[in-house]
């Protein structure tokens, strides 16, 4: 009887989401009090039974229940449980699942921290959360159904695809969709404010925080998965321009520019058009990820889904939700006003171009995804825009962006003086100029990439400290009172500081691996040895080891350097029988100034194997640039002003707790 508790907890969240959405708006327009206080019990309840659901499904997962179609087509009793568990994301139905649990998981967070908004406001805000959710929970019950039997049951499942067998499935895919998914409250706060005629300054100091968790979810979601495919797939890679990973990458540019704008609105209470539009393009363009990974129209180790019916509804829903979030910001943008002027060279002027390029990169990005899938609906045939497109046109329009990322801070708000900036930035540019020759020439090759990709990611991290600098002298205090200075400046700007050389750091290791890896492909027998760099690989053989659910060949390679032995690395490459799958498990040693990385190919002749080994200078700054970035947001969420001038704001705005509006 479990599945059909949680189908019926679907029907019933189902249920609840109709009330969420429609009759609070209904309320609202029509003045009804009753009508429109539903919208929090509504909301509540709705989480309630989707969390019941999503516990039936992984309760079905946890006693191996193979008459559960989905169960039986995602997991085997052999599957270490772990990620049993963790299956339940594993395909179409539970992928979807996770989705609207996470997003009745944002709902119930909304009602709980938002509630000196104004009356009105707050309903239309979980209201429209609530319309979300209408077309998500509708998707599931009409064409994704998990609880779906299978009669007679199978003896045992088909097994989770091996690829999915791996730490990274328990942590990776939540973690993403809480960025993916939150950035549906932006969106809900946008139109919120559309229908209530309120876009100004307080919707912008309201709007801020909620869009910041849910861009520092989706970086370190993107991190994860990127780092997941390095030691994963077993070739060393770290991005693919892969159309499904583009699918998150593009709302995570737009989502930068966005929390970059609602910081000038709510500052200078300008760019306000420009804001809502960049809110409900980010949650688009999340819509528009979904519909890629679940409408059959890409093969990807992503994609799931390869029904067109199903590609077909998301399709339909993605028009009626951009569609009619378009029209409304159509209809109502041109009474919102332009907000506050500000001189052509200012802080911004140069952060509305830093947006600008951002959302051309974002273009760019969905330009390359889209017009192969665009030529072959039109029957002109199938063609394939891979890294070389992505790497020169993302790359040319990212440079001048990286470039204001480090300026833009250090001029003044509404009017700057150029010859002013020009002496702020003096020390930067000269240490940046010389980073971009020395280091090259440390590393042993000069190219142009790598030199204008070092002074770049340099260019950030010392302008960054000319920035910290020159708000300390601000200050007036130095020598003893400098700690205290420290102390004094707001949390919020230490994590704009930590965001920016995060992005310098990455930079800076985009650069170096991409400009300095070795790689070789080796036949190898028994005591072999190969040199790479200063580095002696020999090959000590081959032992066979057997696992929870599959059987594994593990090679053993000692590295040595100046005769000293510094590490063994042991490869693996697995047969699991369930599926029939040969899997790639490299081994790694990581490293500050370079990973060293061994995957086996396939058995030759007289036990000789097939070796790949890679040396990946500074790949490791990559991933700690991206926690950088995430820890620069949660800085900037822990700023005790957050909290204080959203109380004050809602004070302003003539709401006062307990008394409706």
């Amino acid at each position: 009887m479990i599945p059909e508790i949680g189908q019926f907890s679907l029907i019933l969240a189902f249920c609840f989401a109709i009330i969420q959405g429609i009759l609070p708006l209904i309320g609202v327009w029509k003045n009804q009090p009753k009508l429109a206080n539903t919208v929090v019990p509504a909301a509540r309840a709705q989480f309630v039974f989707i969390i019941i659901a999503f516990l039936c499904l992984d309760y079905s997962f946890y006693v191996n229940d193979f008459s559960v179609l989905y169960v039986a087509s995602n997991s085997n009793s052999q599957l270490p449980l772990i990620y049993r568990l963790a299956a339940l994301w594993g395909g179409h139905e539970g992928s979807m699942l996770l989705w609207v649990t996470i997003l009745s998981v944002w709902t119930m967070a909304v009602t709980m921290f938002v509630k000196n908004l104004p009356e009105s406001f707050r309903i239309r805000l979980i209201a429209v959360m609530g319309l979300v959710s209408i077309g998500f929970l509708a998707f599931i019950l009409f064409t994704s159904n998990p609880f779906e039997r299978l009669i007679p049951a199978a003896m045992d499942g088909r097994d989770l695809n091996p690829l999915l067998q791996d730490p990274g499935m328990v942590f990776h895919p939540p973690v993403l969709y809480m960025g993916y998914v939150g950035f549906s409250v932006a969106f809900a706060f946008a139109i919120a404010a559309l229908l209530d005629g309120r876009l100004d300054i307080t919707w912008a100091r309201w709007t801020r925080p909620w869009t910041t968790v849910a861009w520092v979810f989706l970086t370190l979601g993107i991190a994860f998965g990127s780092r997941w495919a390095y030691y994963e797939l077993g070739w060393g890679g770290w991005w693919f321009w892969d159309a499904v990973e583009n699918a998150s990458f593009m709302p995570w540019l737009v989502g930068t520019a966005l929390i970059h704008s609602l910081a000038v609105t709510e500052k200078r209470d300008a760019f306000k058009v420009w804001t809502v539009l960049l809110s409900i393009c980010a949650f688009s363009l999340s819509l528009l990820g979904t519909f890629l990974v679940r409408s059959g129209v890409l093969t990807s180790v992503h994609a799931f889904a390869t029904d067109p019916s199903r590609g077909l509804f998301i399709l339909l829903y993605l028009v009626v939700v951009i569609g009619g979030a378009l029209l409304l910001f159509a209809l109502r943008a041109p009474n919102v006003g332009l907000g506050e002027r500000f001189g052509v060279v200012s802080r911004e002027s140069m952060l509305l171009a830093n947006n600008v390029v951002l959302a051309a990169a974002a273009g760019s990005v969905m330009l390359g995804t889209l017009y192969p899938l665009l030529m072959d609906a039109l029957g002109a045939g199938k063609i394939s825009v891979g890294p070389p497109y992505f790497d020169a046109v993302f790359v040319a329009i990212m440079v001048p962006g990286i470039f204001l990322l480090g300026l833009g801070p250090l001029a003044k708000w509404k009017k700057a003086n150029l010859p002013e900036i020009g002496v702020r930035i003096r020390v930067a540019a000269v240490i940046s100029l010389l980073s971009a020759v020395l280091v090259p020439f440390i590393m042993g090759k000069l190219t142009a990439m790598v030199a204008m990709g070092v002074f770049m990611g340099v260019w950030v991290i010392s302008t960054t400290f000319v920035l910290l600098i020159n708000r300390v002298k601000t200050r007036g205090m130095t020598g003893a009172k400098l700690i205290d200075t420290l102390k004094s400046i707001p949390l919020a700007f230490y994590g704009m500081l930590v965001a920016h050389l995060g992005i310098g750091i990455f930079v800076l290791g985009v650069t170096l691996v991409k400009g300095y890896e070795s790689e070789q492909d080796l036949r190898m027998d028994v005591s072999d040895t190969a040199t790479i760099q200063n580095l002696v690989f020999r090959f000590e053989g081959v032992k066979d080891i057997t696992g929870p659910n599959y059987m594994s060949s593990q090679g053993s390679i000692a590295v040595s350097q100046n005769g000293k032995e510094i590490v063994t690395l042991k490869p693996e490459k697995r047969f699991y029988p369930v599926q029939g799958s040969v899997m790639t498990e490299a081994d790694i040693k990581p490293g500050i100034v370079r990973d060293l990385y061994v995957s086996l190919g396939e058995p030759l002749e007289n036990g000789a194997w097939s070796v790949r080994i890679y040396i990946k200078p500074f790949v490791q700054w990559i991933w700690a640039g991206c926690m950088l970035m995430a820890l620069g947001g949660v800085l900037a969420l822990s700023d005790r002003r957050y909290r204080v001038a959203n109380k004050k704001a809602a004070m302003d705005a003539g709401y006062v707790p307990g008394v409706e509006a």
